[in-house]
């Protein structure tokens, strides 16, 4: 990699990845959203020597014109940008076609047309509904129990059939539950964190009996960029997971124990989702990704929720995030 494009650079996942590969000493050309507040997310929280090393592009993923414009004289397109709360999706779901699945063609088109070297498309595991078998390998089949992951669905396949039909050098990245510092409030470790921190003596939760397989962000990252950086990953679709799981209810209590033990977890019926639409079971495999790339997990869960917490202890760090958190 040469030159890199990072769509939703300014976003939890992508802010890490841009900070990652600006460290790596790679030119990073940042596609963030454009908004009246002149905010670029995340990208305003990074270091200013990094900032520095940042091309900052603003625009919006579903204008196919701006897209182009900022592909243009890059290797490598990261495509992160996408609408991702499950909730939002159940109301507004043209907005999630428009960007999740529009956005994502408009990426593709733009690299047929400038023959980019190389495309990775971010998925997520929530695409894989509720677990029909564990370990979920990449040949699980694909459910959409939210219009979120229906969308994504959508873009896997968009993209899947850029690769067989015109030769694409594409790859579909596909994270389970990544976490860390940066994540959104809405999440639902950040969201137990910070009640915590408030001094809550009743965490609010939805349902506990789900379970995850959780990532912390810097084994995310280190995979996305593993499996850029090996052409055998071209074509493929590839996890990126523990192969483990845990319930919410289990996590919530880990999260109390290193923070209040005294505090405890209360059901909140307005957090629980539609019964058919909850994904009950995630369980990564993550065999393919170690069979193509030397990727490996670094960060046990408690290690990623101790840093985790400690970011989130930082008032500054939530006062330079509040536009997004």
């Amino acid at each position: 990699m040469q030159k890199v494009l990072i769509t939703g650079s300014g976003g939890f996942i992508g802010s890490h990845l841009t900070e990652e590969l600006v460290k790596q000493g790679h030119k990073v050309r940042a596609f963030v959203f454009y908004n009246s507040f002149n905010s670029w997310g995340w990208i305003d929280s990074l270091p200013e020597e990094t900032k520095d090393k940042v091309d900052i592009f603003t625009g919006d993923v579903r204008d196919p014109h701006g897209v182009r414009k900022a592909m243009e004289g890059v290797d490598t397109v990261f495509h992160l940008a996408a609408l991702i709360g499950i909730p939002f999706s159940y109301y507004s779901p043209d907005s999630y076609v428009d960007t999740n699945i529009k956005g994502t063609l408009n990426i593709l088109q733009a690299a047929r047309q400038l023959k980019t070297k190389r495309i990775l498309v971010t998925s997520t595991s929530e695409v894989y509904g509720t677990a029909k078998y564990v370990p979920i390998d990449e040949e699980h089949p694909l459910q959409g129990q939210s219009p979120y992951s229906a969308t994504k669905i959508g873009a896997d396949r968009i993209a899947e059939s850029f690769y067989l039909s015109f030769g694409l050098p594409i790859t579909i990245v596909r994270p389970f539950n990544t976490y860390g510092p940066r994540q959104s409030g809405r999440a639902v470790i950040p969201s137990i964190i910070i009640q915590l921190l408030n001094g809550y003596k009743e965490i609010k939760l939805g349902d506990l009996a789900p379970t995850r397989d959780f990532v912390y962000i810097k084994d995310t990252v280190n995979g996305i960029i593993k499996i850029a950086e090996s052409d055998k990953t071209i074509g493929e679709e590839i996890n990126i997971a523990t192969q483990s799981e845990i319930s919410i209810g289990d996590l919530a209590q880990s999260i109390i124990n290193i923070i209040n033990p005294n505090t405890n977890i209360i059901q909140d019926k307005k957090r629980v989702r539609p019964g058919n639409s909850e994904v009950m079971r995630l369980f990564g495999s993550n065999k393919k990704i170690k069979n193509l790339t030397d990727w490996k997990q670094k960060y046990t869960l408690q290690k990623g929720l101790e840093e985790t917490i400690s970011w989130f202890k930082n008032h500054d760090n939530l006062i330079k995030g509040t536009s997004i958190i």
